[in-house]
């Protein structure tokens, strides 16, 4: 039996991107994957335009709490996605990185909130596709 892959997003402030993204990856591969989200400077609380570009998707992520990413998160993560955090996040062999360039949603109206959320999620379904067709025949 295989275990089922840690997904780890990271951003700075974990309010916006990394929300959504793990947001996405909860709903759409439900207990297939696991999933994390941290930010290098993790605000107080989540980017309420986000967590409403969210809702407009059936996805609830107000409760959600920004958190401290640490080098334990990266550890348990076979793929670890970062969205702007630069050289904070540690790097260890044998682990997958991505690097996904997106604006970050701070500051910005609903609009461009939009637009993140929807490349966060083409990019999410892309990513569950590649994580649960691993092992699985063609």
């Amino acid at each position: 039996m295989t275990t089922k892959p840690t997904v780890l997003f990271v951003c700075v402030h974990n309010a916006g991107r990394s929300q959504m993204a793990a947001g996405y990856l909860q709903a759409i591969a439900g207990d297939r994957i696991e999933v994390l989200s941290a930010g290098s400077e993790p605000k107080d609380q989540i980017n309420p335009v986000a967590v409403e570009a969210m809702r407009e998707e059936g996805i609830d992520i107000a409760g959600n709490t920004p958190k401290l990413l640490t080098v334990d998160a990266v550890k348990e993560s076979d793929v670890v996605i970062t969205m702007g955090c630069g050289d904070a996040c540690p790097i260890f062999p044998g682990k997958r990185y991505e690097d996904w360039q997106l604006d970050d949603p701070a500051g910005q109206g609903m609009e461009s909130v939009r637009r993140i959320r929807d490349d966060i999620r083409g990019r999410v379904e892309t990513l569950v596709d590649q994580l649960t067709a691993v092992g699985e025949p063609s």
